[in-house]
């Protein structure tokens, strides 16, 4: 299911559509090329920010069901617009295992190619997009403001790929 970006957004890239390049820095600051992870699916997760709620919530439901992912060949990416150190305490605070992705600077480059970025605030929104092998878009949603999303839609997602 794909949802239409809020008002002020760029197009949210939806099914069939090639996914945006980017290369964002994980919590080591090691950079993080999405056009090398070519060959494998890849769950791509923009959330707003370290640290809250409701994202400390749904990156933990992602954490305690991370071999769903890995079982079916989907690499898991989390971005957000937090600065790398704030991104690496988090994950070491809360024990993730995949990467976590920071769309810092330029701020919010990853999270405006893909529609989610909030000009606004100045963070990522709650959008989700599976990339199939070949970097094709096959699944996308966004949630609404402070909604956490369904695990069981991201399970399903996978299952279609």
């Amino acid at each position: 299911m794909t949802h239409a970006p809020a008002v002020g957004l760029a197009a949210v890239p939806g099914a069939g559509d090639a996914a945006p390049d980017f290369t964002l820095p994980d919590t080591h600051g090691t950079p993080v090329h999405l056009g090398d992870l070519r060959g494998e699916a890849v769950l791509l997760v923009f959330y707003p920010f370290a640290f809250s709620r409701v994202c400390t919530g749904e990156l933990s439901e992602l954490r305690d069901n991370v071999e769903d992912f890995e079982g079916a060949g989907v690499r898991l990416l989390a971005v957000s617009t937090d600065p790398v150190f704030t991104l690496k305490a988090w994950q070491q605070q809360e024990g993730f295992g995949f990467d976590l992705l920071s769309d810092f600077w330029p701020h919010g480059e990853a999270a405006r190619a893909y529609g989610v970025f909030d000009e606004t605030t100045g963070h990522a929104l709650r959008g989700t997009f599976l990339l199939d092998a070949d970097g094709v878009v096959r699944w996308s949603i966004l949630s609404p403001r402070g909604k956490a999303r369904d695990l069981q839609a991201y399970r399903e997602a996978v299952a279609r790929l």
